[in-house]
């Protein structure tokens, strides 16, 4: 496999695939290291996991450089990714215990009775290049806590960063046989659905996600899958301030590039501030520094696949053609890598591609709305399910909006945001289960009820 850097299009590396052979071999290891792992006591077990949060700590400089040189995202975002993932860390060491641990529920009478969670076994882990940090920690770190062994293949667009998880892991004291990091792209990922896994938690695109259900069906083993979205934002007439909610919500669209599963991919504005909140908008995203991923100060860098170019710019012509307007943007830079300028488009409407189908990049269409209804309506008009926005004074009517959103995740006056304590999970075409919260530490094992009785 040719490791390539997007910035520059230079081969960084060649790594050597798996295939049928190894990946059996390296089954037959996880299959054997799941009933040491499992006895382990949960207080080492979690152990190892604080002191791979700490060697990464130690660490940080050297692989965001990693996943910068890789995917291509700004130094600054990698650093920030590596650093804020800590958080899953965190979180495991404050409620593992408490979440993992068994639940008598009678203990009085002739019977008692209660639950004792146990480890699912081996769980295939198929991740993402786009946050390979926040999305690979919420399932490997949660399923190693919980006493499970994880095949765990990265995007082979973070082959490397994949790669340094394992280095990592083996130096806090996880077992080799534990935790298995396998290289390789599709055909790989086809190999693991036909092998024989206990689980499967993927994060990746609705298309992937759906072949994934299909085919693992027939063994009725858990499936879970965090699949991605065409996340609405709507700003009402009352926002205090235009110009931050207009800044606030160009971050939320172009962040990484707008590759982000919960990125903000299509805008709504009150008629009443529409003319003011698209210029301010458009201001901010023009002062967005496109350059070397490298650099400290650079906010937009390539995209992280060459293939997503065609996507925009079908996005921009469609757009263009049925009349809408671009206000900056619209086209591929004249620079080597796969760089998209930061692109806003106005005067659209659902007739047109880039407010329906997912964007996955630099690139925002905002339409007008002459009240909440309107805004509902086309905020609910989407295969998707992830998240929703809205940005108002007023809690209770941005609430009242909110509550009819059939998304996993809302946001009053804030947007593009993840934490551990609440669960992540997508609704519709957005994908399948819980991660992060008290229900994603309990999504990596399987409760057995238990009836005793003395005699």
């Amino acid at each position: 496999m040719n490791i390539i850097n997007p910035a520059t299009e230079e081969l960084i590396q060649e790594l050597a695939e798996d295939n049928l052979a190894t990946l059996e071999s390296t089954l037959v290891k996880l299959r054997e290291g799941q009933k040491a792992w499992a006895k382990v006591s949960l207080t080492e077990r979690l152990a190892c996991i604080v002191r791979f949060g700490e060697l990464i700590k130690a660490n940080v400089n050297e692989l965001a450089q990693i996943l910068t040189a890789e995917t291509g995202k700004p130094l600054q975002q990698s650093l920030n990714e590596i650093n804020g993932a800590q958080n899953r860390v965190d979180h495991l060491k404050q409620y593992a215990e408490k979440w993992l641990a068994s639940e008598t529920l009678v203990d009085s009478g002739d019977t008692h009775e209660k639950i004792v969670y146990e480890p699912l076994g081996v769980i295939a882990n198929i991740s993402a290049w786009n946050f390979p940090y926040n999305v690979g920690y919420n399932v490997f770190l949660y399923a190693l806590v919980a006493g499970n062994t994880v095949l765990y293949k990265p995007s082979e667009f973070a082959s490397l960063t994949g790669k340094q998880f394992e280095k990592y892991l083996y130096l806090a004291g996880i077992p080799e046989n534990a935790f298995q990091c396998v290289i390789g792209g599709g055909d790989l990922g086809q190999l693991i659905l036909e092998a024989d896994l206990d689980a499967y938690f993927f994060t990746g695109s609705y298309k992937t996600g759906k072949h994934i259900a299909q085919t693992v069906a027939p063994k009725m083993v858990p499936v879970q899958l965090e699949l991605g979205g065409k996340d609405p934002l709507y700003v009402r007439a009352d926002v205090p301030s235009v110009k931050q909610a207009a800044v606030n919500a160009a971050e939320g669209a172009f962040y990484n590039n707008g590759q982000s599963c919960c990125a903000v991919e299509r805008i709504y504005v009150a008629n009443e501030i529409y003319e003011e909140f698209v210029e301010e908008f458009t201001q901010e995203v023009k002062g967005y520094k496109m350059g070397d991923a490298t650099s400290l100060d650079t906010f937009i860098g390539p995209l992280t696949r060459d293939e997503q170019l065609d996507v925009l710019k079908t996005q921009v012509a469609d757009a263009l053609a049925k009349g809408a307007k671009l206000t900056t943007g619209g086209k591929e830079a004249e620079r080597k890598g796969y760089y998209f300028e930061p692109t806003v488009l106005i005067n659209v409407d659902h007739s047109m591609l880039v407010m329906k189908e997912e964007s996955f990049g630099p690139i925002i269409g905002i339409q007008a709305v002459q009240n909440d209804e309107e805004a509902i309506d086309l905020m609910k008009d989407t295969e998707y399910g992830l998240t929703s926005a809205v940005f108002s004074a007023n809690e209770e009517e941005a609430y009242a909006v909110l509550s009819q959103m059939n998304t996993g995740t809302a946001y009053w006056n804030c947007c593009d945001r993840v934490s551990p304590n609440l669960p992540w999970s997508g609704r519709k075409n957005s994908g399948l289960g819980s991660t992060l919260s008290s229900q994603g530490i309990r999504a990596f094992v399987q409760p057995k009820a238990y009836h005793l009785r003395q005699g």
